[in-house]
């Protein structure tokens, strides 16, 4: 009898194990939700509050988070210079990653022309089905600026607006910094509580099956099969160009710096799968920014590319502008020549960088762009409402990829990255990974004891 049950255990083991992998219980939560939404939809409705309260809870811990970061990075740093370099670097490579994005989205369009054929009459579409925020809220330059500035200094950092936490967070370390021994306690506090909000971090992520559960059952109980199949080669083709843009651009970034892209996606699955399933970046910003910093890259670094990164460097959202804008112009007949293509592209990466933190950013960025250019009526944006859920997962899920692969190359090119140690954690099987984030903790821990107290 003994010699039949021995060998099951080590197989009860690895498979306890695996449930309680974060992962792993979101992958079985978005199978529920989905299934839940397919047989019982008004169930499914109601279950939305659950990916809600997700979400308010990340956001009333991001902002900490960010201020934490980078507060106590640019605190630490030997030389002022390098934050300023980080930021330069960072928002140059933004731009450049932004464009291709765009152009890419602007090639797939016209050559797979998704629209082509639907003769949709513009008196025919319901306006009223468009979100009265994206009628009424359109993305400006004066719109960002004003993003940028708090109403008061500590009201950023209990707030939920990222850009005005990022600014007062990169005033007050550079602040720090050169008040140098005099503000040591205070610099050793922070750090002190940088460890106590991460943990809160880690309580808050054990809730991600709850909202990914909720998040899809809504998804799927809301808009069903219909949208799928009405816009069913919009969404594939769309799919396929975020894989195709996955595999090839970010693929050879990752290439350039040594490193594996589907090593680096193992690493990152449960972020990946949160971001994926609940379509928010802010879900996973708190715990992408604590595995590149276990990953070997500085954190002076990884505080200041991530959070700027999640409000300026959004390829995902980049490709679906430009897709999009050409399949409704091709949906209504509009033949827009290279000429207005490229000036919506214009127009689209000034209008992008106003919507940072807000939810469904994309989405009033494309009625933004619409009323600027002029080219087709923003009645245009009904045809799309239905599946713009959808499209999101994989618009989120690059925002998210291409962010950790800047970070790795802004790291790289500041030579504040440890590419063994990347290695290292990228092969590393679930046991390592638990070593190697309790040796990151405990060196955490050490450096906040040895800072000097002035």
């Amino acid at each position: 009898m003994s010699s039949t049950t021995v060998p099951d255990r080590p197989q009860r083991s690895r498979f306890r194990k695996l449930m309680g992998e974060l992962w792993f219980q979101v992958v079985v939560a978005a199978v529920l939700g989905v299934a839940v939404g397919l047989a019982f939809p008004s169930v499914g409705d109601d279950l939305k509050p659950l990916n809600d309260w997700f979400i308010a809870l990340v956001k009333m811990i991001v902002v900490p988070v960010v201020f934490c970061v980078i507060t106590t990075g640019i605190a630490a740093m030997d030389n002022l210079r390098k934050a300023g370099r980080i930021g330069a670097k960072a928002i140059g490579y933004f731009l450049v990653l932004s464009l291709v994005s765009m152009l890419i989205g602007l090639v797939v369009g016209n050559v797979f022309r998704p629209g082509e054929g639907m003769n949709v009459d513009p008196a025919t579409l319901d306006a009223g089905s468009i979100p009265a925020e994206v009628t009424e809220e359109h993305a400006s330059f004066t719109g960002f600026v004003s993003s940028l500035i708090p109403d008061s200094l500590f009201g950023a950092i209990t707030g939920d607006a990222i850009l005005s936490a990022l600014v007062v967070s990169i005033v007050f370390g550079v602040a720090l910094n050169m008040a140098g021994p005099q503000a040591a306690p205070l610099t050793r506090g922070i750090s002190a509580l940088s460890g106590v909000v991460f943990r809160i971090v880690g309580w808050v992520m054990r809730l991600a099956p709850l909202g990914t559960f909720g998040a899809l059952a809504t998804v799927v109980a809301t808009y069903g099969a219909g949208s799928l199949q009405q816009l069913g080669y919009l969404i594939l083709l769309f799919t396929a160009t975020c894989l195709v843009y996955v595999i090839v651009v970010l693929g050879a970034i990752m290439r350039a710096c040594k490193l594996s892209l589907f090593g680096l996606m193992r690493f990152l699955k449960a972020e990946l799968l949160v971001a994926l399933s609940t379509c928010s970046s802010e879900a996973v910003l708190p715990q992408l920014v604590r595995k590149l910093e276990m990953m070997g890259i500085g954190r002076p670094v990884v505080g200041i590319v991530i959070p700027s990164g999640f409000s300026f460097n959004l390829d995902g959202s980049a490709v679906y502008l430009t897709m999009a804008s050409l399949f409704l112009a091709q949906a209504l007949g509009i033949d827009l020549s290279w000429q207005q293509q490229l000036v919506m592209v214009g127009v689209m990466m000034l209008t992008s960088k106003g919507t940072a933190g807000i939810a469904g950013g994309a989405f009033i960025v494309l009625a933004s762009t619409i009323t600027a250019v002029g080219h087709m009526p923003l009645a245009a944006l009904a045809l799309i409402v239905g599946i713009d859920r959808i499209l999101n997962e994989g618009r989120v899920f690059i925002n998210v990829l291409g962010n950790a692969v800047a970070a790795i190359v802004i790291g790289k090119w500041e030579k504040d990255f440890d590419v063994d140690r990347a290695n290292a954690v990228l092969r590393a099987g679930p046991a390592e990974l638990e070593q190697i984030e309790a040796e990151h903790d405990a060196a955490d821990n050490r450096a906040v004891a040895s800072r000097p107290q002035g």
